[in-house]
C-alpha cells in the first residue's frame, strides 16, 4: 500500500493536494459561521451568503495553485511551507472581506478572520496527519532496516526526513555529542548521548549507523568511525555537501566506509598550478603505464594537457586496458596517445621509443614491487629494477630530455628485502647519472604503501572479509605509512615540476598505522564482528601468520631526517641524501650484471650487503595463531 501511494505520478499527487485544500475552503467557512454564532447549524445566517462560499472556493483554488501549495512535499514540510499556507489563509480572509462588502452581505466582521485561521489550521493538520499516516504504515513494514543517525544537525534532520518514506531504512533515533540536545525530539526522533548507543542497538535491533556530519574535519570524523568500530553494526557516512551536489540525493550518497578513510589523516591537496605548467604541451612517456601507479599517472596527466602521452608497457593486456581507459578522454582533450610494447631492460626498445616520439619527460613507474615475489626471484628483480632503471635513465640523459622521475619506495631506506635494496640501487644509479647530466633533471619520489594498488594489503583484506575470513596479518606490531593512489600519482607529477636535480621527494603522510588496527576496523565497519578468542560470538577471525621473508616491522622514509628541505608545497619535502661515487656505482652495476649473468643469487646478495647502506636481512619464521 505504501509503495502504491509513494509511487503515484507527481501530477496525480498535486491534483490530490489541490482538491483537498480546495475542499477545506467551504468547510473552514462553515466552521467560522458555526463558531461565531455558537451553533452547529448556522443555516439561517449563511442562507444569504451562498455567493461567498462559491466565490471563495473558486478564488481559493486559484490562490492555492499560484502559491504552489500542492507542490509542497510531505516529508519536506517545514517553516517556509507553513508560511506559504499562512499567506494563502490571509489572502482568503481579505478576499472574504472584499466579497462581503462588494455584495453587501450580512454577517459579523469577525467571520473572515475566523475563516482564515481555521483554513490555516486544517491545511497544516491535514499535511501533518498525511505524513504521520504514511510514516505509521511504513514503520510496520518488516523489510525496512532500522537505523540510527549519528548527528542531530541539519544534515541529520534532512536525512531523517528523506528516510521516513524510503523503502530501505527506518530511522529510530539520533545520537549526538552535544549535551544540550539530549532528551529533545528532533524531526520526530529522540536524541540520545553516545553512551546509550549500545543499549539502543540491542533494544531496537539496529543493523546500521548513519554518520550524518559531513562538515566536520576528517580527523573528528575518523574518531567517530573508530569509536563505532567495536559495535556489531555496519557504518555508513554521508559525504560532504560538495560531493552530494554531484549525486542524485542524500540517500543515494550514503556509502560504506572506504579504505581511503582508514588513512587516519586528511588527504593531501596536491592540486597546484605548477603541475599543469610543467607538462602542458610536452611529450611525456610513462613506463609501466599499465600498472596501478602508472595508469593513474596517465589519467592525471590528461588534466595537465600534454601534447602527447606515450604508454610504455611490457604486458600486452595491461597496455590494452589502459589504452581503452584513456583513448576516449584523450581524443576529447586533443591529446595524442601512443602505445609501445617493450621492456625497460631492452635498450633498443627504450631508445627507439624516446627517439620516435621525441619524448621530453619520462615518468619511470616500471618495477617489480611485491616484496615476497622479489625475495624469491632476486635476479629478475635486480634485472628489472636496477638495470632497467639504468637503461631508461641513460637513454634519457643521452637524448637530453627535460626531466626524468623515478618512482621509488620507503622500503629503499635501510632495506631488509631485495625489492627495497634494488630500488635503493636504482636511486643510486639515478643520482650518479645526474652528476654527469648537463640538461636532464633527475628526481626520485618515495612512496608509502599505496591504498588500492595491486597487491596491497587493503584489497586483500576486503577479499578475505567477503569470503568470511580469516583476515591474515603477519605480525600484531607491524606498522606502515599509507597514501592514496591519487596522492601518489600527484606527488610524482609535482616532483617533476619541483625537480632541481638529484632530489628525493617524500610526502608527509602523518603517523604510521598498525596493520592489525586497520584489519579490525575494516571488519567492524563492514558490519561484522571480530572473533576475540575461543567461544567468541564474532564473525571473522584475525590470523597472525608471521613476518614474511624480508618484511620489516616498520618503514622509514629517509636515511637522515636532518637532510630535509622545504618545497613550495608544505606537505612535500625534499631530501639531499648521501650517494656513491661514479666509480663505486660503475663497480656495483658490473657486480650486479655478473651475478645475473652467472645466475648467482648469493653473489647478488653479497653485492647488496656491501653497497647498500643499512641493508640487513631478517630471518623470519611463519607462526600460526
Amino acid at each position: 500500500m505504501l509503495g502504491n501511494i509513494i509511487n503515484l505520478p507527481r501530477p496525480i499527487k498535486r491534483l490530490i493536494f489541490l482538491a483537498t485544500d480546495t475542499i477545506l475552503i467551504p468547510i473552514s467557512l462553515y466552521s467560522a459561521f458555526s463558531l461565531r454564532y455558537g451553533t452547529a447549524t448556522p443555516f439561517e445566517r449563511i442562507s444569504n451568503s451562498w455567493v461567498l462560499f462559491l466565490a471563495l472556493t473558486v478564488i481559493g483554488s486559484i490562490l492555492i495553485h499560484i502559491m504552489k501549495l500542492p507542490q509542497i512535499k510531505l516529508n519536506a514540510f517545514e517553516t517556509r511551507s507553513m508560511l506559504r499556507v499562512g499567506l494563502v489563509a490571509a489572502l482568503l480572509s481579505l478576499s472574504a472581506v472584499a466579497i462581503s462588502y462588494f455584495f453587501q452581505l450580512n454577517g459579523a466582521r469577525s467571520v473572515p478572520l475566523i475563516f482564515g485561521a481555521i483554513f490555516f489550521l486544517l491545511s497544516v493538520c491535514m499535511r501533518g496527519f498525511g505524513l504521520y499516516f504514511l510514516y505509521t504504515i511504513s514503520s510496520r513494514s518488516s523489510t525496512r532496516l532500522p537505523v540510527i543517525i549519528y548527528g542531530g544537525g541539519s544534515a541529520g534532520i534532512q536525512l531523517a526526513s528523506a528516510l521516513r518514506l524510503s523503502h530501505e531504512a527506518r530511522p529510530v533515533a539520533f545520537i549526538d555529542d552535544n549535551p544540550n540536545l539530549y532528551g529533545l525530539m528532533i524531526a520526530g526522533l529522540p536524541v540520545h548521548p553516545r553512551s546509550k548507543l549500545e543499549e539502543l542497538i540491542k533494544k531496537s535491533k539496529i543493523k546500521r549507523v548513519l554518520v550524518a556530519m559531513p562538515s566536520i574535519p576528517i580527523e573528528q570524523q575518523n574518531k567517530i568511525i573508530s569509536s563505532l568500530s567495536d559495535l556489531p553494526v555496519e557504518v555508513q557516512i554521508l559525504p560532504s555537501y560538495i560531493d552530494m551536489m554531484a549525486g542524485n540525493g542524500m540517500i543515494d550518497n550514503l556509502r560504506p566506509v572506504t579504505p581511503d578513510e582508514l588513512l587516519g589523516r586528511d588527504k593531501v591537496d596536491l592540486d597546484i598550478p605548477e603541475i599543469a605548467k610543467t607538462y602542458a604541451g610536452r611529450v611525456v612517456m610513462v613506463t609501466g603505464a599499465g600498472g596501478s601507479i602508472g595508469s593513474e599517472l596517465c589519467r592525471q596527466l590528461l588534466s595537465c594537457r600534454p601534447a602527447h602521452i606515450v604508454l610504455f608497457e611490457q604486458g600486452e593486456y595491461q597496455l590494452y586496458s589502459i589504452d581503452c581507459d584513456l583513448s576516449a578522454d584523450a581524443l576529447d582533450a586533443g591529446i595524442k596517445l601512443s602505445r609501445r610494447l617493450g621492456s625497460v631492460i631492452n635498450k633498443a626498445s627504450v631508445t627507439d621509443a624516446i627517439s620516435d616520439f621525441n619524448v621530453e619527460i619520462i615518468l619511470h613507474a616500471a618495477a617489480y614491487k611485491h616484496v615476497p615475489l622479489v625475495e624469491e626471484n632476486e635476479l629478475a628483480g635486480a634485472r628489472n629494477n636496477v638495470l632497467g632503471t639504468q637503461v631508461v635513465a641513460e637513454a634519457a640523459e643521452k637524448a637530453n630530455i627535460e626531466r626524468f622521475i623515478l618512482i621509488s619506495t620507503d622500503k629503499a631506506v635501510r632495506p631488509t628485502n631485495i625489492m627495497g635494496a634494488t630500488k635503493r640501487m636504482a636511486e643510486l644509479v639515478v643520482q650518479d647519472i645526474q652528476t654527469r647530466s648537463r640538461q636532464t633533471k633527475f628526481a626520485m619520489v618515495r612512496f608509502g604503501n599505496v591504498l588500492g594498488s595491486s597487491g596491497s594489503v587493503l584489497p586483500l583484506f576486503q577479499k578475505q572479509i567477503e569470503a568470511g575470513g580469516p583476515v591474515t596479518v603477519t605480525h600484531p606490531e607491524v606498522t606502515r605509512f599509507f597514501m592514496t593512489i591519487p596522492e601518489s600519482a600527484r606527488l610524482v607529477l609535482l616532483a617533476g615540476s619541483f625537480a632541481q636535480g638529484g632530489d628525493v621527494f617524500v610526502l608527509d603522510m602523518g603517523e604510521p598505522r598498525k596493520i592489525i588496527d586497520i584489519a579490525r576496523q575494516m571488519i567492524t565497519l563492514s558490519g561484522r564482528k571480530v572473533v576475540t578468542g575461543e567461544g567468541s560470538n564474532g564473525d571473522i577471525a584475525i590470523k597472525i601468520t608471521g613476518l614474511r621473508p624480508g618484511e620489516k616491522m616498520y618503514e622509514e622514509l629517509l636515511l637522515d631526517d636532518n637532510s630535509l628541505l622545504q618545497t613550495p608545497h608544505p606537505k612535500i619535502l625534499r631530501a639531499q641524501e648521501s650517494m656513491l661515487s661514479q666509480i663505486e656505482v660503475a663497480a656495483m652495476l658490473n657486480e650486479v650484471k655478473n651475478a645475473i649473468a652467472e645466475g648467482n643469487k648469493d653473489k647478488l646478495r653479497r653485492v647488496i650487503a656491501e653497497r647498500i647502506d643499512g641493508y640487513h636481512q631478517i630471518i623470519t619464521s611463519v607462526q600460526q595463531a
